[in-house]
């Protein structure tokens, strides 16, 4: 069972809402992410996505946007994300991580170069945000022969038959975009978002993380009566932004964060089984 699974399924066998935090690999600086993501794991991360820094995101709000740019300024790249995934694999060798991002940078790579690099750094899925089922015939053939899970991006007006197709591709879980728009805006709908979820899971099996819009602990707990994760992203990388480049706060106010909606989520899970 791949890393992931794994993962996955003890949470589930625990009733417990996976939490999975994201940054962007090189934000504010290089040498400020490892040592996040082993921070994030302490406070109660289950699962972490790492944002490969890109020119032109088209998914990404502006607080991710200006990550982007903070870190293309100190050259990162994808291979640099990779090797600091590898880093962090020194030793947590069990969270596992995904990477998240676009297609342009893969294909420069070549798929099968990206996944033997991939494998080799410790990348347990991928999401590229911009590569629908459609046209992923052969980056799917390909990872099929590794243990990267591909994971989709669910929309709130993603079809029944594009549910169905996209539970049938991927793999780990689905990421259900709880907003429409880019992430970090407007105000979720807890209402729509539930009945929405109740619709996919009588047209897949997978496990549903929900993000965009997931701001505070609240939020993360309210998500977590029905989701089997919750994704935080903005909110994190409002917060490195914040601390404009004292990396001491960064890391403080992140953590801060993660154990308040780690502890919201547990909560939740004991009103529950009380």
């Amino acid at each position: 069972m791949s890393r992931l699974n794994q993962k996955l399924s003890q949470l589930k066998a625990m009733q417990r809402t996976a939490l999975i935090p994201f940054i962007t690999a090189g934000d504010p600086n290089p040498e400020f992410t490892v040592p996040a993501l082993h921070a994030m794991v302490k406070a109660g991360a289950d699962i972490i996505e790492v944002g490969v820094p890109f020119s032109d995101p088209m998914a990404d709000g502006p607080v991710i946007q200006r990550a982007s740019e903070r870190a293309l300024a100190h050259k990162m790249s994808l291979r640099k994300t990779l090797d600091l995934i590898r880093q962090f694999r020194e030793s947590d060798t069990t969270t596992p991580v995904v990477v998240m991002g676009y297609l342009n940078p893969i294909e420069a790579l070549g798929y099968q170069g990206f996944i033997d690099k991939a494998s080799a750094a410790g990348v347990d899925g991928v999401l590229t945000v911009d590569m629908p089922p459609e046209e992923s015939g052969e980056f799917l053939s390909l990872l099929k022969q590794s243990e990267i899970a591909p994971i989709f991006l669910l929309a709130p007006n993603s079809t029944d038959p594009r549910i169905r197709k996209m539970g049938e591709l991927g793999r780990g879980y689905l990421y259900y975009v709880a907003l429409k728009g880019v992430t970090g805006a407007a105000h979720l709908d807890l209402a729509e978002v539930e009945q929405k979820l109740a619709r996919i899971r009588e047209l897949t099996h997978l496990p549903l993380a929900v993000g965009f819009g997931v701001k505070s602990a609240e939020t993360a707990a309210a998500l977590g009566r029905f989701a089997d994760a919750v994704v935080v992203g903005s909110a994190l990388v409002s917060l490195i932004e914040a601390a404009e480049g004292n990396t001491a706060q960064a890391l403080s106010a992140i953590v801060a964060l993660i154990q308040s909606m780690r502890q919201a989520l547990d909560a939740e899970v004991s009103l529950t089984t009380a």
